[in-house]
């Protein structure tokens, strides 16, 4: 049993404080926002402290975890959805979110229109569709792009083999990849 799952029982059990986790797992949750928020257009003005403090803030709200594998899942989504609320408030302001809406085809835009915010409510998008086909493969997209975790980290947080990883990794891609051509 790790440390992480040891402190999680111990909070389900009411013996300790979910404050005491956060030492514990600062470190790796740091590691995994840099690596996520290197992929983000430079100007952007969260930084990897404040994504692992705001993610944390999340977590710790009532929430109990079952093993170090649901926390670390967790925590992907909830800097998932940090990053795409960020980047719908920003589409919204940019966009002129407080005038009338008027749907317009993607596939009618030049790619170049696009932009990176675009890219990413559209790969939440084909995320969620992804997700009710095959949860476990979605997962391991959500780990690996948006925590940042490399392939055997990823495995072992879903308690997979390296190689079955791989082999998700790649249908997952191959899936996302026909889904985002056939979106733009």
């Amino acid at each position: 049993m790790t440390e992480v799952t040891r402190i999680l029982q111990l909070i389900e059990q009411g013996a300790q404080s979910a404050d005491d986790l956060l030492p514990v797992v600062y470190d790796e949750l740091r590691r995994m926002a840099a690596v996520r928020i290197s992929h983000e257009s430079p100007g952007q003005t969260l930084d990897a402290t404040s994504l692992v403090h705001e993610a944390y803030l999340r977590l710790a709200g009532g929430q109990s975890f079952e093993s170090r594998r649901h926390f670390f899942c967790a925590a992907a989504e909830a800097m998932r959805r940090i990053l795409i609320d960020r980047a719908r408030a920003r589409n919204a302001a940019k966009r002129g979110g407080h005038l009338a809406r008027v749907d317009i085809d993607l596939n009618q835009l030049d790619q170049s229109a696009v932009d990176e915010f675009d890219r990413l409510e559209i790969l939440d998008q084909i995320l969620k569709r992804f997700e009710k086909l095959d949860p476990e493969k979605a997962e391991l997209v959500k780990l690996r792009y948006f925590a940042g975790l490399k392939i055997r980290e990823a495995a072992e947080v879903l308690g997979i083999s390296t190689a079955t990883a791989d082999r998700h990794w790649s249908y997952a891609r191959a899936w996302l990849q026909s889904q985002l051509n056939s979106e733009g």
